[in-house]
């Protein structure tokens, strides 16, 4: 089976006797190149249950035939930990003139683990390897070592202005699983926020995030950049540390005035995921654009769409967000459809606790415009049960002239489930409909309110 390179049932074999090893290990020594490389494959798809073969291994690490060579160092590193004492031999290996061999090392010595003097010396010769696959190896397996591999920051930074995008994404992310010892690298990192390819950027973005408060200074400082991709990434990488910070909160709330909606959305994003300190913030930066008209390097910035984006910002936040519930109910009040729609959406995802917000949402069903009857019900169907109080004025909806808002009213009541003899026969009143998706609506909410 060996010869014939049949190794799905070779590996059969050792799952139903583990013995079988011992006889693929016998096979190292085979003059036969296709069973000595297929015995060496095996014991490399095992893993660890193959250890008992490491001293035999680390001979073939001396086969004249590179495949051989090569094969064997990726069965060592697919071993992992346990092949640590074949690390020092493994690490001879890593100027050798096949590349593919070098690859494997540095994916070896990765994946053992090991981080002597030698492991990191020839990973570091390895991070300037001629052929980028070996650098982005190097780099993927100085990550994977951590915090004991810390005197590779330097070659780590040096590699993150590499040509190849790949090996710039893997020192990024080396640098991060390093930890906080990778300070050093901060202004290299924030350099590298305009990176030319977006993988990169994401990575640099991670990896200052996960450094943590060592880097706020500098992230604030990016955010004045005139830059757009760096502002934007000093935005993302801020909003990722979610850290109820004053200074970050109120750095910012000030970048919703920013010209570009990209970075007004990813400033939103940002302060949604701080949670519910960032709230006064955005009712600040709200009530500034309604006495406001934002004009930028030449941008006009409209006031409607940048309040819509803060007021779905706090509804994003969820329940931790229920002392912005006044506010939000006094925004109900707003001339502006758009508004007034953001709202209705954000009391159901905040308000569903609160009588107050469920009051206001029932007044809601009757806005003069569809489109906020619409979302409303559609709110007050994600409150649920706890939108009992509003099954009278959900069930007055079921006859509203446009069919989406009776389409939402009926799919509320079967959410809510309080069944009444007048709340049934208004269902049934619309499984005639004009409209089939309001037909389809209400027969499933007759069936939510009638189950046993």
């Amino acid at each position: 089976m060996l010869r014939d390179a049949r190794i799905d049932l070779v590996l059969s074999r050792i799952e139903k006797d583990p013995s079988v090893i011992n006889e693929v290990i016998s096979h190292l020594t085979s003059e036969i190149r296709s069973i000595k490389f297929n015995a060496i494959l095996v014991l490399g798809e095992l893993g660890q249950k193959s250890s008992s073969a490491l001293s035999q291994l680390v001979e073939c690490l001396e086969d004249s035939d590179w495949s051989i060579c090569r094969e064997t160092v990726r069965s060592l590193g697919k071993i992992g930990n346990l092949a640590e004492d074949a690390s020092s031999k493994l690490a001879k290996l890593i100027e050798n003139e096949e590349f593919s061999i070098r690859k494997e090392v540095a994916f070896a010595l990765g994946n053992i683990g090991h981080t002597s003097g030698v492991t990191l010396s020839a990973l570091q010769t390895a991070l300037k390897d001629k052929n980028e696959e070996v650098r982005t190896e190097a780099a993927i397996a100085i990550g994977k070592l951590g915090p004991k591999a810390q005197t590779a920051i330097p070659d780590l930074m040096k590699s993150i202005r590499d040509f190849s995008w790949s090996v710039r994404t893997a020192s990024a992310k080396a640098l991060s699983n390093v930890g906080r010892e990778a300070k050093k690298s901060i202004p290299i990192l924030i350099e590298s926020l305009k990176d030319k390819d977006w993988r990169v950027r994401y990575r640099v973005v991670n990896t200052l995030a996960n450094i943590g408060e060592d880097s706020i200074p500098s992230l604030l400082e990016a955010l004045k950049s005139k830059n757009l991709i760096v502002r934007k990434g000093a935005v993302e990488a801020l909003g990722e540390m979610k850290l109820s910070n004053p200074e970050i909160i109120k750095n910012l709330s000030l970048k919703l005035r920013d010209p570009f909606e990209m970075i007004r959305g990813k400033v939103a994003d940002a302060l949604r995921s701080i949670g519910k300190d960032s709230i006064p913030a955005l009712i600040e930066s709200f009530n500034f654009y309604q006495t406001k008209v934002v004009l930028k390097y030449g941008i006009p910035i409209s006031n409607k769409n940048a309040q819509a984006l803060i007021i779905s910002a706090i509804g994003g936040i969820g329940e931790d967000a229920e002392d912005a519930i006044p506010f939000i109910i006094e925004v109900l009040n707003d001339k502006r459809t758009l508004i007034r729609i953001e709202a209705t959406r954000t009391l159901g995802k905040i308000g569903k606790k609160s009588e107050d917000a469920i009051t206001a949402l029932m007044n809601a069903l009757n806005d003069p415009k569809p489109a906020v009857r619409r979302e409303t019900a559609l709110a007050l169907s994600k409150i649920g049960s706890n939108a009992s109080i509003a099954t009278s004025a959900l069930t007055n909806a079921l006859n509203d002239k446009n069919p989406d808002v009776r389409w939402r009213a009926s799919e509320a009541l079967g959410l809510i489930g309080i069944s009444t003899e007048e709340i049934l026969s208004c269902l049934n009143n619309l499984i005639h409909d004009k409209c089939d998706y309001v037909c389809e609506s209400a027969i499933n909410a007759i069936d939510k309110l009638t189950e046993d």
